[in-house]
This record gives structure tokens, sequence and C-alpha cells, in this order.
């Protein structure tokens, strides 16, 4: 999830990209970079680390130009360094590209150009896309909007493309789930990955689609389908003031963030999963062989991403996993042998309490894997392996999409192992992993806005209860803990979330008519015996919110209000479930006022113990 910037018009284009930039650092601030066409060539800086780096280095030697593009990067592929920083250009330096996504089948792209005499100075899957476009400029005589559109052709996975050339005053530009916008000057024009870059300069916006392909100059833009057909694409006015802007026109960083879930997941996933051959393609070495037994070691939200991991582990590829809490880990004197596994789970690879459980992991010479958002993190710098979420950069404290993301990559890992150790039927595990890949439509809709205004709903009415309980069977048992965790944070109610078979032991004693109990109630194997624990909480008086699959009206009659959610696998639904429960949190706490994106006493990285 990386930012991006383009101009076309009379400005100073280096100024204009710089200001963009700075409004869309949150999309990504592993490295920055941009490239101005001058008369005779296109001059690229780029630095990693913080934006400030490269605008120090501009301050002292500007680029002189007026169409130009940017990049502040969010690493996918390639670590966070100056070469890996965008703009890429090809080895004349005549075309320059910027990349948001990740490019699926660049390995056989690169092996391909290099056969054919092209030299990659980047470890990236965007310099390909140089490459590739390069070629087919020389094919098309020269055509810099049809050899963009050839190239694609042959490209597969998620791209948000901005593309000149040094013989052409224009730019071309594609999108493909990464998303761009257009803004409409007079005389000039402007393109960024999100709202805020452009406000300063013009109101006026166009959308693209996904597929669309656009070419911009100084007068006006010319909108196509990757076929090269003419679309209309209509211009809107925003009427958002900058910081509503910044947030995309939601309320919060974190509503925000619940909504960017199915494009995390389609990152987390993307590339990752095979249909026609039922293959996961996780890009680790690890040999399943050479561990007997798996420690997943996490905190907080992490922890609970763990938990569900556990459950999937050990049911699909049968290995014998345990979940620590990262802060208790290294305190307990663990049993570790070089035939355990440690995973380690965290958003920003950085929280210092996983930091040091991986450390004592590795001095009883486990095997380690992460989990990690944030590519370049200490963790990921002393890890044997890293699968990456690529969430994109989460800005509100409470977790939500990288949440959701950690699942994503669980289950995936899942799946690998169980592929790997044969225990998972052929049959099996292409039912899974379709239903995987379900996950960012099935996300999407249970954000539909008729679903959205009926949790609003059952949350205003329950906002003022002074304590809720959460619970959940089976691989939900998680799913409850969660969203008991959302509620504290955000709306500070008191919530416990437990499994359900847990309630006879102990938390019964706490029903009574004034507590709100939420059940995770969605199809499963133990579905009956979770509808038993509803019937005993309405026994004792307590106020029943059941979330149930769609078209399941047999069981709403237990439910004293009811959230359906579309139905989904067994295995895949802790990650369309949370995001009831997400917002159920959400709006108790926005109808009591309180401020979701930074809640009292919490920290978005803990690194202090």
């Amino acid at each position: 999830m990386c930012g991006i910037v383009g101009y076309i018009g009379m400005r100073d284009a280096q100024d204009v990209l710089l200001s963009g930039l700075a409004k869309l650092e949150y999309r990504g601030y592993d490295s920055a970079g941009v490239a101005v066409r001058g008369v005779e060539q296109i001059e690229v800086r780029k630095k990693a680390g913080k934006l400030a780096n490269l605008q120090g280095e501009l301050s002292g030697a500007p680029l002189p130009g007026t169409l130009g593009i940017g990049h502040t990067r969010w690493a996918t592929h390639g670590l966070p360094n100056d070469t890996n920083a965008h703009p890429h250009a090809t080895e004349d330096g005549r075309l320059v590209i910027i990349h948001n996504g990740i490019i699926e089948n660049y390995l056989s792209l690169k092996a391909g150009l290099r056969e054919r005499g092209h030299v990659f100075r980047s470890e990236t899957d965007s310099e390909v896309l140089a490459h590739l476009i390069e070629e087919k400029y020389d094919l098309t005589g020269g055509d810099l909007y049809e050899s963009v559109r050839l190239a694609l052709g042959e490209v597969r996975g998620a791209y948000g493309i901005v593309v000149t050339h040094v013989d052409h005053r224009e730019i071309v530009a594609a999108r493909t789930v990464s998303p761009l916008v257009m803004g409409v000057g007079e005389g000039e024009m402007f393109l960024a990955s999100d709202v805020p870059a452009l406000l300063p300069y013009t109101r006026r916006m166009v959308f693209l689609h996904d597929g669309d392909m656009v070419v911009l100059h100084d007068d006006g833009f010319r909108v196509t389908d990757l076929q090269g057909n003419t679309l209309t694409r209509s211009i809107d006015t925003i009427e958002w003031d900058a910081e509503a802007a910044e947030k995309g026109g939601y309320d919060s960083y974190m509503l925000k963030e619940i909504y960017e879930q199915p494009q995390a997941l389609t990152n987390t996933l993307i590339g990752r999963l095979h249909d026609e051959t039922g293959e996961v393609n996780l890009d680790i070495n690890l040999d399943p062989a050479s561990f007997k037994r798996i420690s997943i070691i996490a905190c907080g939200t992490a922890y609970y991403a763990g938990l569900v991991g556990e459950y999937l582990i050990e049911q699909l590829a049968r290995i014998p996993v345990e979940v620590d809490v990262a802060s208790e880990y290294r305190y307990r004197d663990p049993i570790v042998s070089p035939e355990t596994l440690a995973i380690v789970i965290s958003q920003s690879g950085e929280t210092i309490d996983t930091l040091e459980a991986l450390r004592e992991a590795k001095k009883g010479g486990a095997r380690t894997l992460g989990v990690i958002n944030a590519k370049g993190s200490s963790m990921t710098r002393e890890l044997d392996d890293t699968l990456y979420i690529h969430a994109g950069p989460e800005i509100g404290v409470a977790s939500t999409k990288a949440y959701t993301s950690m699942v994503g990559a669980m289950l995936m890992l899942a799946l690998w192992l169980a592929r790997a150790r044969g225990t998972l039927s052929e049959e099996a595990g292409k039912e899974l992993l379709h239903a995987t890949r379900e996950l960012p439509r099935l996300v999407e809709e249970a954000l539909s806005e008729e679903r959205v205004s009926r949790i609003r709903e059952v949350a205003e009415r329950y906002a003022h209860a002074r304590d809720y309980l959460f619970l959940g069977r089976g691989v939900n048992a998680p799913t409850a803990f969660e969203g008991a965790l959302k509620l504290k944070e955000i709306s500070y109610i008191h919530a416990e979330g437990y499994a359900a078979g847990e309630m006879k032991h102990g938390p019964i004693a706490l029903i009574d008519a004034n507590l709100p109990v939420v059940v995770v109630g969605t199809e499963s194997r133990l579905l009956e015996k979770t509808i038993s624990n509803v019937q005993e909480v309405r026994a004792r008086a307590g106020r029943v919110i059941l979330l149930l699959s769609d078209g399941d009206t047999e069981n709403a009659q237990h439910a004293d209000d009811v959230l359906y959610v579309p139905r989904s696998h067994e295995m895949v639904s802790p990650i369309v479930n949370v995001v009831t429960l997400q917002l159920l949190s959400y709006f108790t706490a926005t109808h009591l006022g309180k401020d979701v994106d930074k809640p009292r006493n919490l920290a978005k990285s803990v690194t202090v113990e």
C-alpha cells in the first residue's frame, strides 16, 4: 500500500510531488522518490527512510521541470533501501515507472527479460514492468500508451502503475485493485493513489475503476479499458475538508481501515494461492519435516490471531501447537529445541515483548518464522523466515485490517503445512483454498450498507451497558476474545471473551437482564452446542446478540438481536465474522463520544517492557 503522485502542467513538478507525497506518507514510509522530466532527460532521485530524507536531498539540488511522478513506498519485494525505492527506470533512463501492488508472475517475466539482455538493478517485482514496457515501446514504434497496454496484458497481479518517457509529454497510468484518482485542473492534470494529495490544487476528481487506463496531457485526459476501448468517467467535486480527506471521507482512520480489509486481504493472499493446482506458495524456506512442534508467540490482537492459527494448524496439518503471550514466554523457561518452529506474530515487527520472546526461542535452537506487516522492522532482521501480510500501514491504534490479514496468513500457512505433510486430501485442500480466495469478496459483503446500518442500530441500543460478554466455540472462540478486546480498547466498557463451553465454569454467575452477551453462532460443527449455551444465557434473562450465517432463521428465535453475516467455510469464518464485531465496537464507542483512533493509555506499537 504505497503512495503515488503524478503531475503535468505549468507548476514546478517537484513541489507538487513532494506536497502530495507528504499527504500520503501514511501509505508507506520505507522510502520515497521522484522523477522529473527535463529538456533532454528524466532525473530520478530516491532515498530510503522517511520522506524527509528525500526532501533534504532535493532542497540542495532541486529538479526543474513541469512533468513528474513520485512515490512513497511500503516494501513488499526487496529490502527498503535506495536501490529498491521507486521510481524505477530502464537502463538508458528514458522510461520511468512507479508501481503500487504485487506482480504475481514477476519471476517468470524477469527470467525472460534477462535472457533477452535486460539488466536489473533492484530486487523488486516493480522493475520488471519498466523493462517489459520498454520492449513493447520498441515494438510499437514509440507509442507509450500502446506499449503500457500490451505489457499489462502479460502481467498477473495487482497494480496501480504510472509511466512516463522522456520523448513524450504525457503520463500513462492504469489500475487493477490498487486505487488511483485523477485531479482535473485548468491546463494541468494530477494523479494520486488517494484524494488528500490533490486537494491543495483541485477538488475536481475522477476515480478510476479496476481495469482502467488513462493518458494525461496538459489539457485533459483520455480513459480506456485494457483492450483499448474508450471509456467515460465522471468528474466529481470533493466537498471534504483536508482532515476528512486524509481519512478517505471516513470519520476516523479506524473506520477507513475496517473498510480497507477486502483490499488488505487481497494483498495478503494474492500470488500465493493457485486454484488450478491447489498449491500454496509462501516463498519461505521451511522444511515441514524438520520440526515436530510449533510455538506461536504474540501479544494482544496478534495473540488472538495466533489462537486461530493454533486451531487451523492442528486441525489441518496435525502438528502440536502451543500459543504463548509473548510477555510471559521467556519468563517461564520454555522448552525449546531445534525440532521447534517458533512463529512470532506482530503488525509492527517492533513489539519489545515479542522481540525478546523471539530471541529466547532462538537461544533454544528453534527455527523462527515471523508473520509481520512492517518490512525492514527489527524482527525481520533476526528471523529465519518472514511471511509478510502486506496489509499496508495501519494508523488506528485498535488493529482491524492487520488482524484479519494475520489470520489470513495463518490460514495459508496451515494449508501449506497440510499439503506438504499429506494430512489434507487434494479435494479438501482445493475446497478450502477456494474458500480462502473468496475472503475479500465475503468481507466486502459483510460491509454492505444494509448490514452496517443494522450493526450500528444494535450497538447504539446497548451502548450504555456497563459490561459485555462475548462467546464463541472452536475456531471462533478467538473471535469472541478479539471482539471483547476491541470493545474494551475503544469504548472503555468492561468486556470479557470466553469459549462458550466455559461459561458454566464461572461467568454464568454474571448473567442478568443488564448483561449483553454476544455469541458467534455461525455455521459450524459446534453450532448445536453453541445454541445450547445461548439457551443457558436466555434462561437467566441475559440479552443475546447472536451472529448467524445468512439464511439461518431457525436459530434466530433464540436471540434478542440477530446480526447476519455472509455464509462461509468454517475454517475461514473467523475473518468474516470479526468484521461485524469490529463495527459493533466502533459504533458503540462513537455513540459514547470516544476517540476511536487514539484510545486512552494505548500506543500503536509497544516498544518498552
